[in-house]
């Protein structure tokens, strides 16, 4: 008797592989009108101009999944990184209803801590319809912290200018995965190797004491005279 269909549709989507994926919650993920994030890529040093004008598309519906993503929150669970496997950070961010119209840009510091003091690495301008920033290449084993700050309207010549927002900050350290992946590599050869050299034992344990042996008189077989 065979089976009707919808039970075997059932019992292949059974794997977590078939499993629905949750959605990503509001708030995370810019408007639908906004397909491109503008953003400038500032240079070092003090001087906030310079720059050029790239694009970027958002990443929608980008979930971190253990054991390929390590998730990272702020203090206001407001900006998250999500440290992937490949040593690349996906930053993410989120505004209030009412906080979104009031922000023309963002302001992104990256920084890392050396041995005695910290370091900068990056400093990225970004526009007011981004809600998250690529990280392509870190450091395994260094400390790092991101810092992101609204950046207000510009006030009208006869208005008080708005106080700017204060500055989310999360730190992270990447795991150095590739170390990780070389020792579990040198573990399954070594046990590899072990296991050959045991049956090498045996092997030559095993020719000596039944292949060799009888070549050698017994000395209950010999003639009397």
């Amino acid at each position: 008797m065979r089976a009707p269909p919808l039970l075997l549709l059932l019992a292949a989507c059974a794997p977590p592989s078939c499993a629905t994926a949750a959605p990503t919650p509001p708030g995370w993920e810019p408007a639908a009108d906004a397909p491109w994030c503008p953003y400038k890529v500032l240079p070092e040093g003090p001087e906030a101009g310079g720059g050029r004008l790239c694009f970027r598309s958002p990443a929608r519906g980008f979930r971190c999944q253990a054991p390929g993503c390590a998730a990272h929150a702020s203090a206001g669970r407001s900006l998250r990184a999500s440290v992937l496997r490949n040593r690349s950070v996906l930053l993410q961010w989120r505004l209030g209803p009412a906080e979104a119209p009031r922000v023309r840009a963002f302001a992104l510091n990256c920084s890392w801590r050396g041995a005695y003091t910290r370091f900068p690495c990056e400093r990225v301008l970004l526009g007011a319809s981004c809600r998250d920033y690529l990280l392509p290449d870190v450091h395994d084993g260094v400390r790092y912290r991101l810092c992101l700050q609204p950046l207000p309207l510009r006030a009208e010549p006869a208005g008080a200018p708005d106080p700017a927002a204060p500055a989310e900050c999360v730190e992270f350290a990447a795991e150095p995965a590739g170390m990780r992946e070389i020792v579990v590599a040198m573990t399954a050869v070594g046990g590899s190797i072990c296991v050959m050299l045991v049956v090498i034992c045996l092997l030559v344990a095993y020719i000596t004491e039944n292949l060799m042996h009888p070549a050698f008189g017994r000395p209950g077989l010999r003639r009397q005279p």
